[in-house]
């Protein structure tokens, strides 16, 4: 979901500015999700602490979210995808420091493997590093604090659907006025940004950023990390199908090293069993 929304974070900005896209694709996902709030999730509300714990969560996920899009102005669609993906090294050692989940040898492992492999990929690995690259790398340190601190968040209070939908909306709330500001939307850019904004709204935000919210009940951040570190693949993938990007041969490399590291971090053992998430009636 978030390899074939590549593309369509970088060609947005023709029509729209950054803090719009990210807004609108927010408040699209929001509006799809929400609804599941009436047939999935009706349990306890009100636990102690929830509201705190999702702040933290929704206010990281704005900021990572925010951060990447404002760096595709300056970015190409490569380096931002292989400097973002990095927060699959940063999340281990947040993880380490912020919840004394300790790496097992296997996540060291698989970690570089992912790093050697996203080098692989990104057509050079960081030789051509220019203006804008370091907020691709700033959104990958802040997207991993968030999956360390949705980690927590989940194994604690559960209710993944709510979660997703205050991320989503709350991003549009913060987003869409500060968007306003800068220019606005007009309606000729509305238009065309609209096959994107289907893209990124349903697909990369709504599915992607809901599923993974969604597994973070059964799974560590240093593994979510590793696992989407996949999203470099499908990207590949897509430019090729849709682009005729051809891949080369360094690349092919990089994306079975990739694959490599999720088998070994699926065939090994959690470094931190999940906490059991009371059942939602």
């Amino acid at each position: 979901m978030w390899g074939g929304g590549n593309v369509a974070q970088k060609t947005i900005l023709e029509d729209i500015d950054a803090l719009s896209a990210a807004g609108l694709r927010s408040l699209i996902a929001g509006l799809l999700v929400a609804p599941l709030l009436l047939f999935v999730e009706e349990g306890e509300r009100g636990q102690k602490g929830w509201w705190r714990s999702l702040f933290r969560v929704s206010a990281l996920f704005a900021l990572a979210l925010v951060v990447q899009q404002i760096a595709y102005l300056d970015s190409s669609v490569t380096n931002a995808s292989f400097l973002v993906n990095t927060d699959v090294v940063i999340t281990p050692l947040f993880a380490w420091l912020l919840m004394s989940a300790r790496p097992l040898p296997s996540t060291y492992l698989a970690v570089g493997m992912t790093f050697a492999g996203l080098c692989l990929m990104s057509d050079g690995g960081v030789a051509g590093i220019g203006k804008g690259d370091f907020t691709a790398l700033l959104s990958a340190v802040i997207y991993a604090l968030w999956l360390v601190e949705l980690e927590r968040h989940m194994r604690q209070f559960g209710r993944p659907i709510a979660t997703s939908v205050v991320q989503f909306l709350g991003t549009a709330v913060v987003a869409l006025p500060l968007g306003a500001l800068n220019g606005g939307v007009t309606l000729p850019g509305l238009y065309g940004a609209a096959p994107e904004l289907v893209v990124l709204g349903v697909f990369s935000t709504a599915l992607g950023f809901g599923l993974i919210t969604l597994a973070q009940r059964f799974t560590t951040a240093t593994h979510a990390a590793i696992i989407v570190g996949a999203e470099c693949i499908f990207g590949a993938l897509a430019a090729f199908l849709l682009l005729g990007e051809r891949p080369s041969t360094a690349a092919l490399a990089g994306g079975a090293m990739i694959a490599a590291a999720i088998v070994v971090v699926a065939l090994s053992g959690r470094s931190t069993e999940p906490a059991v998430v009371p059942a939602q009636s």
